[in-house]
């Protein structure tokens, strides 16, 4: 199989890694389309360079997170998006009877979307089922280091999802 199909094939199967870090940290669409393009042309330079140590999709993750990092550091951007706004979002899909599932749902995402960089990353890979020492892998951060701040992460999301101040 060609390089160019290797590839292709692999972000084609991995585009969910993609799409969800792009929406977890960059909330404009047409800035969006500008992070896609810099993910695949990031990728493709960097395809060589992959050898294999660790799964694809835990190196496409990680480009993926530095490339928007990246560009939102170069462009001083910050993810704002109100509590109401994602319970007025939710709300407009709902249509099946579950609106405080659905409520809660869009608060927890909002809630993740406000953390910082390296919380937000965090969270997020562990509810992609990574493990620890994946994520630990990814973030460049110690095993035993995700696993206190995961807790704390946590902790912090249900205080918050009752209302209470962290």
């Amino acid at each position: 199989m060609e390089i160019e199909e290797q590839f292709t094939r692999l972000i084609q199967e991995h585009a969910g890694i993609v799409h969800k870090v792009m929406y977890l940290y960059v909330d404009d669409e047409n800035e969006r389309k500008d992070v896609h393009q810099e993910i695949l042309l990031q990728a493709w330079k960097s395809f060589g360079n992959f050898r294999g140590d660790a799964k694809f999709s835990t190196w496409l993750y990680r480009l993926c997170l530095n490339t928007v990092f990246t560009f939102n550091r170069k462009s001083a951007r910050k993810v704002e998006t109100s509590p109401l706004e994602a319970i007025k979002y939710s709300h407009s899909l709902s249509n099946d009877g579950n609106e405080e599932k659905h409520d809660q749902k869009n608060v927890l995402k909002y809630l993740i979307k406000n953390l910082d960089e390296v919380d937000r990353m965090i969270i997020s890979l562990h509810l992609d089922g990574y493990s620890n020492k994946e994520i630990a892998e990814i973030t460049g951060l110690k095993t035993n280091n995700i696993g206190v701040k995961l807790h704390r992460i946590k902790e912090r999301l249900i205080a918050q999802m009752k209302g209470e101040k962290v």
